[in-house]
């Protein structure tokens, strides 16, 4: 039966295909694709731990036989019996064996996946006792999960599309059977952490969903710079959409078609083509230099979380990189003892260096590291009770000012990669000119220690990021120590409006057009052209084609923003005659209704 579910439009486009679970685990589960030719040694793994755990349970039954009646209840025999036997059960490791051999699933996913498809089983039962078995089952797959901690290989590239397995499917419901084509796969998420992310980023997926999360949380900018269709905010998608279950992403207008009738699927495959068509019109731009019909040239950075993302820049047209999330580098690296192992200086300067090779003589803006709020550094969920508010918390430049060590090692590697081209240094959440002298402070006593030691180094120029209102509110100090300012619109609007940009619960209340925020970018955009200082924007709104024409027309003359929407602004420049659109600008920021000003 057809049925659609609403969240919010992240990244643009239709993706058709069959839906890829990924199952919430009360312990950190890998998400990856394996080679063929380990299969074997995933399934092994899972029949290592099985044996490692039915031990267990055969210990405890031997402890429980030895105590008397009164130390322990009969309940507990019997309740180690239930483990025992669903251990073993057919259901449970024939399935995992399945997702392995046929999806090439690794290990930990494949039983997650598994015990997700059984516990709904369990739900749909009428007896109350078995129902309640479903609890057991799932104390077994996380014992299961916490044997198999620490013996996970090494992650491997993802294999090509993969057909659909016919073995649990029915293939007359198949849009594409017969046909010969591989089905894509769409992934299907109650959250992602940006650490999943960056895994899946090299993947196989054509789009993706989750539960939550709003339009300029992390995941959604990922989500962005892959290209590929998302939605996120969809409430209880990962708990509607079953595994295989054939699944249309409309990017556009945030809307996920769960079992498309025929006609429906030929519907959206129509406007995916369009999309497609469109996508290669745009394509011409790429060389065309992003000049406006005035003559004025604008400059088109691109955002970037790993080093190999220089290609996508490059092949976009971009002229530099205007932000380098650096933070990318440190997420995903938790050891089997549950401890982060930060990347050393070696090869934080390496990864930078890749960087500027990669960008081929073209500057590289590199922001230090910026953890806390939605992107904790272990990939796990933030911790409410612990960190009530986390958005306001240790997180950025505060973070990286309590970790002195830390952040030394951080700045000789920078300092270190500007010997190879152009690096620019830019500082997140600044807001207090304590913190500016004490960052400043650091980066002097970075250079006098690679001195110390005769490495080599460059110089970079300094830039800080304008994110939060009170930095906005106090230009001045700002532009007495820096060479450049940043706009992170994302931040800054979430600040202003007093609103977490990650909770779908107040996501429609994000407004980039909220007459407050337009009034701190122009304010600033403004001053940094007064004092001849060099001003970007590298925030969503960058990128958002509804807001290039007011950008320009309040004098912005550099947008930072992922490589996939380049072409797009690029193609608004070169419609654009800035003349015109100041006076059009003003009339804007003085309107009770920004948005309404601007569609008129």
């Amino acid at each position: 039966m057809t049925f659609a579910v609403h969240g919010l439009p992240v990244a643009r486009g239709i993706a058709i295909g069959r839906a890829v679970l990924v199952v919430s685990s009360r312990i950190d589960v890998a998400h990856y694709f394996i080679k063929p030719e380990e299969i074997e040694t995933e399934i092994d793994r899972v029949r290592t731990a099985r044996n490692a755990v039915a031990d267990e349970l055969i210990k405890l039954q031997a402890n429980v036989a030895q105590m008397g009646p009164n130390d322990t209840p009969h309940e507990l025999s019997a309740l180690l019996e239930v483990h025992q036997m669903l251990l073993q059960d057919e259901v449970l490791t024939g399935g995992v064996k399945h997702w392995i051999t046929e999806r090439l699933y690794n290990a930990e996913w494949a039983l997650t996946t598994q015990l997700e498809i059984i516990a709904r089983q369990f739900d749909e039962m009428e007896d109350e006792y078995l129902r309640e078995r479903k609890a057991d089952l799932e104390q077994v797959v996380e014992r299961l999960l916490h044997r198999m901690k620490g013996t996970a290989a090494v992650l491997a590239p993802s294999p090509p599309r993969r057909k659909r397995a016919t073995s649990q499917d029915d293939e007359n419901d198949d849009p594409t059977a017969g046909d010969g084509i591989d089905v894509p796969l769409v992934l299907i998420a109650h959250d992602l952490s940006p650490a999943d992310m960056l895994q899946f980023k090299k993947s196989v997926f054509a789009g993706f969903v989750t539960d939550v999360g709003g339009r300029t949380s992390h995941t959604a900018i990922v989500a962005r710079s892959m290209d590929i269709p998302a939605v996120v905010g969809a409430r209880t998608a990962s708990q509607l959409v079953r595994q295989d279950d054939w699944v249309i992403i409309d990017g556009d207008a945030g809307v996920v078609i769960v079992d498309p009738s025929p006609i429906i699927l030929a519907e959206y495959g129509f406007k995916q083509r369009q999309g497609d068509l469109e996508r290669g019109r745009l394509a011409r731009l790429r060389h065309k230099p992003a000049v406006t019909l005035d003559g004025q040239r604008v400059e088109l950075l691109a955002n970037i979380e790993m080093p190999e993302d220089t290609l996508g820049a490059v092949k976009a047209g971009a002229v530099g990189v205007g932000l380098f999330r650096s933070e990318f580098l440190f997420m995903g690296r938790e050891s089997t003892t549950g401890q982060t192992r930060l990347p050393d200086e070696e090869e934080q300067y390496q990864a930078y260096k890749r960087a500027v090779e990669g960008m081929q003589g073209m500057p590289v803006t590199i922001r230090t590291i910026d953890v806390g709020a939605d992107k904790p550094l272990d990939g796990k969920s933030v911790n409410k009770q612990e960190h009530l508010n986390p958005a306001l918390g240790l997180r950025a430049i505060r973070w990286s000012l309590a970790d002195p060590a830390m952040f030394l090692t951080q700045l000789r590697a920078i300092l270190r990669a500007a010997a190879h081209g152009e690096i620019h240094l830019l500082i997140p959440m600044l807001a207090h000119a304590s913190e500016i002298r004490q960052t400043l402070s650091l980066i002097d006593f970075a250079r006098t220690e690679l001195d110390n030691r005769g490495a080599v180094h460059g110089q970079v120029k300094l830039g800080a990021m304008i994110e939060i209102p009170a930095a906005a509110l106090t230009l001045h100090i700002f532009l007495k120590h820096f060479d450049f300012l940043s706009i992170g619109t994302n931040d800054l609007i979430q600040y202003t409006l007093a609103i977490d940009r990650a909770d779908e619960s107040v996501a429609h209340l994000y407004d980039p057009a909220h007459p407050a925020v337009l009034r701190l970018v122009a304010d600033t955009i403004a001053e940094c052209r007064r004092q001849g200082k060099g001003v970007a924007v590298c925030g969503e709104m960058a990128g958002d084609v509804a807001f290039t024409r007011l950008l320009l027309g309040l004098g912005l003359r550099s947008f930072s923003m992922h490589p996939s929407r380049i072409l797009a602004v690029k193609q608004e420049v070169l419609r654009a005659d800035t003349g015109k659109l100041e006076a059009w600008a003003k009339s804007v920021l003085e309107s009770d209704d920004p948005a309404a000003a601007m569609a008129g």
